[in-house]
């Protein structure tokens, strides 16, 4: 059982991790087929989005209204608009993230991330570079994947009727 004294540290650190997270250089190196400055990634996204996909931050848990989305559709990265993972593929994860086991096929790239003491498996989008979340070996089948990603990185595209 965990006592309050503990829990009240676990999320202090959390939150800490959660802003220097924010703080990073941006690690998806290398050639994209949409490549903007700094100053234009900033006047295209609102600063939620900037920080996220730009800067590798963390949106609040449960903050996103798409963690809730239901309809059939797409997921595109917020940057580009590069559709990403499909609503067929999303499931509750019970994380607070929008979570997905499987991306839409050439969508996304990942690179190792060893921040916050720990390394994981940072997504991103194969387009235009943008963070997207983790993944984690945790999920569903049948790929026993889990995509975890943050809403606000994200645009979702309804399927035509």
């Amino acid at each position: 059982m965990v006592n309050r004294r503990e829990l009240l540290k676990g999320a202090a650190f959390v939150a800490i991790g959660l802003q220097l997270g924010g703080g990073r250089a941006f690690a998806a190196n290398g050639s994209f087929p949409i490549t903007l400055t700094d100053e234009e990634w900033r006047k295209r996204l609102t600063p939620d989005q900037y920080e996220v996909l730009r800067k590798e931050g963390t949106e609040y848990p449960g903050s996103s209204p798409l963690l809730h989305e239901k309809r059939r559709g797409n997921f595109a990265c917020a940057g580009c608009d590069q559709e990403a993972f499909s609503s067929t593929t999303k499931f509750e994860s019970g994380t607070g993230w929008p979570s997905f086991w499987a991306p839409l096929e050439n969508a996304v790239g990942t690179t190792q991330d060893a921040s916050l003491g720990m390394v994981r498996t940072e997504v991103h989008c194969a387009r235009c570079g943008g963070h997207l979340g983790h993944v984690f070996d945790d999920g569903p089948k049948p790929t026993g994947l889990r995509y975890c990603l943050n809403g606000v990185a994200l645009n979702f595209h309804p399927a035509s009727a």
